[in-house]
């Protein structure tokens, strides 16, 4: 059974930091790419952050780029997202995604909420 569980959201002040992580399940983790996207309220979701299935190629959104930094560790089934300089309007929910020649998987998000 595919899973895809992230943690590590909650609730943090603008200028604030956090890391989320993935962990995945029941496929080979090391032969997917892996991204990371964001849902705001009243929005469409929106990719935010992307790693090769190596490890060896990311790339980022512009509004996160400088900001935020996408790895993963292969050993672990694990991705991970740190996310520095948090805006108020950077809350949402964080979804992992993995994604292989037309075959994605999700996961349940986790919410993120930039507030003073």
């Amino acid at each position: 059974q595919v899973q895809l569980v992230e943690s590590g959201g909650g609730l943090v002040q603008p200028g604030g930091s956090l890391r989320l992580s993935c962990a995945a399940s029941g496929f080979t983790f090391s032969s997917y790419a892996m991204s990371w996207y964001r849902q705001a309220p009243g929005k469409e979701r929106e990719l935010v952050a992307f790693i090769s299935s190596t490890g060896g190629r990311t790339t980022y959104s512009d509004s996160v780029k400088g900001r935020f930094t996408i790895s993963r560790d292969n050993a672990k089934n694990t991705m991970y997202l740190q996310m520095n300089s948090l805006k108020s309007e950077e809350t949402a929910v964080y979804y992992c995604n993995a994604h292989r020649y037309g075959s994605a998987y999700w996961g349940q998000g986790t919410q993120v909420t930039v507030s003073s």
